[in-house]
């Protein structure tokens, strides 16, 4: 760029954008590491407050254990938010995403079981091949079918479904959980917002960045005390002649 060209202010907003995520991620990281030494010195404080057993230690147990949660709970947001502001560009290779989904939802057959949902699948063995990166795309489905099973009682179901439209390879994931509204629905890819206790908020920013890293797009229907449908679609890997 020479001297007399000048930046367009979309340039300008994107590089002071990039640059306060940049900033936001290494204090997030800064942040982390003296909280561990925080978390660290309580538990070995809790140990020496058992060891007196009085009345006194033991409301200062109490005490402990609340600055405890409190501290594994600003951990988890710091590790959600780093995994957020991290995402960036991702190497993509060619691969199947029924093997992506499969290998999630085995991951997840033992909680169902425990919970009492069942989980059915309806995969395409035809489906064409799409380019992914495989632990980003698995953590993204992860949170999804993690959220679902939440959301669903026992005796419910989650349905994933793969299939091929014109242009694209889709999944439905679709759980009978109690649903949300329609306020939810359009504030929940948004960073931080969250209708979960303890949550960070970052899952599904983090899961819809990662679907649109692989080119894809993820989008939500759901009705209060019916359920809840996911569906992500990917472009399909173009055959080089």
């Amino acid at each position: 760029m020479t001297a007399n060209e000048k930046t367009s202010p979309i340039d300008e907003l994107r590089a002071q954008y990039e640059e306060l995520a940049e900033l936001a991620g290494s204090l997030a990281h800064e942040i982390k590491n003296p909280l561990s030494v925080i978390h660290m010195n309580i538990d070995l404080l809790s140990e020496d407050l058992v060891e007196w057993n009085s009345p006194q230690s033991r409301r200062s147990i109490e005490r402990v254990n609340i600055v405890r949660e409190q501290c594994e709970r600003m951990q988890g947001l710091l590790r959600d938010f780093l995994r957020y502001a991290r995402l960036r560009d991702i190497d993509l290779v060619s691969g199947s995403l029924n093997d992506q989904v499969d290998a999630v939802l085995r991951a997840y057959k033992a909680e169902a079981a425990k919970r009492g949902i069942e989980i059915k699948r309806y995969l395409d063995n035809d489906l064409p091949s799409i380019a992914l990166h495989s632990d980003s795309l698995q953590a993204a489905l992860m949170n999804l079918v993690k959220n679902a099973l939440e959301a669903t009682g026992r005796g419910g179901q989650l349905l994933a479904r793969t299939y091929s439209t014109q242009s694209s390879v889709a999944l439905d994931l679709i759980d009978s959980g109690r649903g949300v509204d329609n306020n939810t629905i359009m504030h929940m890819f948004q960073p931080f917002y969250t209708t979960k206790e303890g949550g960070s908020g970052l899952g599904l920013p983090t899961a819809r960045k990662i679907i649109e890293a692989h080119g894809g797009r993820i989008s939500v229907q759901s009705e209060v005390g019916r359920g809840t449908k996911f569906t992500l679609e990917f472009p399909v890997l173009k055959r080089i002649s």
